[in-house]
């Protein structure tokens, strides 16, 4: 008669514990490999690139803000659910014109944010623009899903952007695309 096995001690992780661990060791590591690079060599045609991209994701969150106070200067309900988003857009203007100025670098737009100072979600008059008005659907329905494309055609656009980025740029890049298809699900979902 053969003897049974006897089971055997576990050392070390488990493997559902390194496939839990592993997505954010990896998001560590990214984050923080990047934080040693000095950035582009000096003389190199990256700073004007990465300053038009910066440039460029500010104003289209400034244009995005203006976006959103078109839908809700036409759709008053809507002002409670698309407030928050519309603040983050705003936020994210400042960020990425903050980034510009703590680089030491003017920014080719202008440093106001399309909201005056201390406006907060409900503020639902729109800002005036120095382009065409933005045009908003008569049913809300559909203006929400214009709204959802603005964010998703802007999310797109910043993580191409990232690729050839700095790295704090790439970083905050990164998140606010994130947060853009985080918007796009609770305009669409929501």
């Amino acid at each position: 008669m053969p003897f049974p096995h006897a089971p055997r001690a576990r050392t070390g992780p488990r493997r559902r514990s390194l496939l839990a661990v592993a997505p954010t060791a990896l998001l560590a590591a990214g984050c923080s490999a990047g934080s040693r690079d000095a950035g582009p060599a000096v003389g190199s045609p990256s700073p004007p690139a990465s300053e038009r991209a910066r440039a460029r994701a500010a104003r289209d969150s400034r244009e995005l803000a203006e976006r959103y106070d078109a839908v809700i200067a036409a759709h008053a309900g809507l002002a409670q659910r698309l407030g928050p988003l519309r603040e983050h857009a705003v936020r994210h203007a400042k960020a990425f014109e903050s980034l510009g100025t703590a680089a030491g670098s003017a920014s080719p737009e202008s440093p106001e944010s399309p909201v005056p100072a201390g406006a907060g979600p409900s503020a639902s008059a729109p800002v005036p623009s120095a382009s065409s008005p933005v045009p908003v659907p008569a049913k809300e329905k559909d203006a929400l899903s214009g709204l959802a494309a603005a964010e998703r055609e802007i999310a797109d656009r910043r993580l191409e952007a990232l690729l050839d980025a700095p790295a704090e740029l790439a970083r905050l890049l990164a998140s606010v695309a994130a947060a853009g298809a985080a918007h796009v699900f609770v305009l669409t979902e929501g």
